[in-house]
């Protein structure tokens, strides 16, 4: 037995020598890289709404004066409602700010067509589009003029045969269109400093559609967005009808069950848009009984379209107090930035208000007569 005690001894002693020879150093591990930043619509892109970007080049790009008109051949690509060509412009006056305007005219589905079934050439010379109208905010500004043509609000991506025949007669492809022509837009326009998107009744609703893909394609700069008589008030079951019936459920999250709300309205579809983007800003405008949205297409009257407008822009304001205005007319009259872009609301014209909200002034707030 005591021969074995000098044996431990000499066993410890090379245990701790061993030790002694081994890498001492304290082993930290790495701190773990930072969350990404969330990007807005990301939902929206899982769900395809921008399956469509890249695809599409136009034929011909051909310069007219100032302007450069960009079309698009027939095929599976950009069309119009009866399967006319798509066309698009651009005005580049050397800005380092963008304008990007979605034109109106009407819609259609299964209850009711009355929709410009053309695009036409060139940017209209009214109102805001016009660089020579007197007091124009935008009047430097570079410039894309979106036509609309294919029923479906800037949305849809469906072909419909309506007498089984075999025959295409509408061509909802709104989608295709818009992808299309912001493309285009990216391509004249690469590195703008601030966005002006707007548009006017279809165009005005076009804007929620356009929004994502705008902010995809320009991921980090400011979009101030004005949606001209398109704010979103509409009749229960509607807006899911064409929703179903263009075949644009893509724009409309999953996990967002009330974007569209029991009444129809679009105003929870806004709020998400805000909430997903803090890099934008909303400006909405319309009559109190906007006839042709109230009477024409939700079919509601305009007492009705009145009642149920002004608390929905309330709500937004409300919802988003430093980034959410409206504008709200007396009348029933459909439209301002190309038509009345002098009416005054509490003396304070259309393209006062828009200027003040692009100039950041303290003085840009919501009006109603």
């Amino acid at each position: 037995m005591p021969c074995r005690r000098p044996l431990i001894l000499a066993l410890a002693a090379l245990s701790l020598a061993a030790c002694s020879d081994s890498d001492n150093t304290l082993t930290i591990d790495p701190p773990p890289p930072p969350e990404p930043e969330p990007v807005p619509f990301a939902e929206l892109y899982d769900q395809g709404v921008d399956r469509y970007l890249g695809m599409y080049t136009p034929m011909t790009s051909e310069t007219d004066g100032d302007v450069v008109n960009h079309a698009f051949g027939a095929g599976d690509g950009p069309l119009c409602l009866t399967g006319g060509e798509y066309t698009m412009a651009t005005r580049d006056q050397g800005s380092g700010e963008l304008m990007i305007f979605l034109e109106g005219g009407g819609a259609c589905w299964s209850d009711l067509c009355a929709a410009t079934e053309a695009a036409a050439p060139g940017i209209p010379p009214f109102g805001i589009l016009n660089p020579e109208t007197p007091g124009n905010p935008v009047a430097s500004w570079n410039t894309a003029y979106l036509p609309y043509c294919d029923g479906s609000i800037f949305s849809g991506d469906i072909d419909v045969d309506l007498d089984d025949d075999g025959m295409t007669d509408r061509y909802h492809r709104g989608l295709k269109n818009l992808s299309a022509a912001l493309d285009v837009v990216a391509n004249s326009f690469p590195s703008p400093e601030r966005i002006l998107l707007t548009g006017n009744s279809a165009g005005g609703f076009g804007t929620d559609y356009a929004l994502p893909l705008v902010r995809k394609l320009y991921p980090d700069v400011p979009i101030e967005l004005v949606n001209d008589s398109g704010v979103g008030i509409s009749r229960p079951g509607l807006t899911d009808q064409l929703t179903e019936e263009w075949n644009s459920g893509a724009f409309i999250p999953g996990s967002c069950g009330d974007c569209i709300d029991e009444e129809g309205h679009l105003t929870n579809y806004h709020k998400y848009q805000l909430a997903e983007d803090d890099n934008l800003r909303m400006g909405f405008l319309s009559t109190k009984q906007d006839t042709v949205i109230a009477d024409v297409f939700v079919g509601i009257g305009g007492a009705a379209f009145e009642a149920e407008l002004i608390p929905e822009m309330e709500e937004l304001e409300e919802a988003y107090p430093e980034r959410f205005r409206s504008f709200i007319a007396d009348g029933n009259s459909h439209t301002f930035i190309q038509a009345q872009f002098d009416l005054e609301v509490q003396g304070t014209s259309v393209k006062e208000w828009i200027g003040l909200m692009l100039e950041g002034s303290s003085d840009w707030l919501s009006l109603i007569d």
